[in-house]
């Protein structure tokens, strides 16, 4: 479990967590360290059960052996399970307790609903014996990847003290923000050295994953994320210079190059 969670990676979503509570209250805020935690604990348990053999097989993540590959498939599955179950542990400890439900209630409904991660890794590998299409691409991408990037969002605004019209922002902001960060990881995927990237090579194309260059090509899936990075930002416009962190943390994962 340590190993998996301390094994690198961009912390990405406990960032732009503590960024969405710095957009709200105006400063950093402690109270967005549990949220945080809770989110980089689920994403490590979901990698490691994402790269089991029954789902997407990889051997390889951030450039090392996966769970499974280093500690055999009864320790990856049992160790993703542990993960997941801190990673509530986190948000049961939240105060006032009212906040603590909410905070509960964001994160499973992104994590184990039908319409959030759980329901896009099924999508996901139903897709290859399926015809694609623009409409289950985009499901696939909104509830796989974008529904923990929202959470992250939201989690952060209600750590803060957000109000429902912020929360409906930070919702907003982030459905564009993750769909354009995974259209940019399939760019990345076609373009990149998938072993230097710690991934295991070709295994989107050897697996005929649906992703945003094989049906759009790579032009238009450029400009797809471009679009979706100037939505969020315009979300953005309502809030002070407080939301600095988050514009800067939108613009690196748009143009980031791995």
């Amino acid at each position: 479990m340590r190993d998996s969670v301390l094994g690198g990676g961009k912390r990405l979503r406990p960032l732009l967590c503590r960024a969405a509570a710095q957009a709200i209250s105006g400063h950093p805020q402690a109270a967005a360290w549990p949220p945080a935690l809770a989110l980089e604990l689920l994403h490590a348990y979901s990698l490691i059960h994402d790269d089991l053999p029954a789902l997407d097989n990889d051997a390889w993540r951030r450039g090392r052996p996966t769970c499974h590959k280093a500690y055999g498939e009864t320790t990856a599955i049992l160790a993703g399970d542990g993960l997941q179950a801190l990673a509530f542990a986190q948000l049961g400890a939240v105060q006032p307790p009212v906040r603590a439900r909410a905070m509960l209630r964001v994160l499973a409904t992104a994590a184990g609903t039908p319409n959030g991660m759980v329901g896009g890794q099924m999508a996901d590998m139903l897709a290859p014996g399926e015809r694609a299409t623009p409409a289950r691409l985009a499901y696939v991408h909104r509830h796989k990847t974008a529904a923990l990037i929202r959470a992250a969002l939201v989690l952060g605004g209600l750590a803060a003290g957000a109000d429902r019209r912020q929360l409906r922002l930070l919702h907003r902001f982030g459905s564009n923000i993750g769909l354009a960060f995974q259209i940019v990881d399939d760019l990345l995927d076609l373009d990149g050295d998938p072993v230097a990237m710690g991934k295991s090579t070709g295994k989107d194309q050897q697996q005929h994953k649906l992703t945003y260059p094989s049906l759009y090509g790579r032009e238009k899936s450029q400009r797809m994320a471009r679009r979706l990075e100037h939505a969020a930002l315009a979300t953005l416009a309502t809030f002070a210079s407080s939301a600095e962190p988050l514009r800067e943390l939108t613009m690196r994962m748009v143009e980031r190059q791995t």
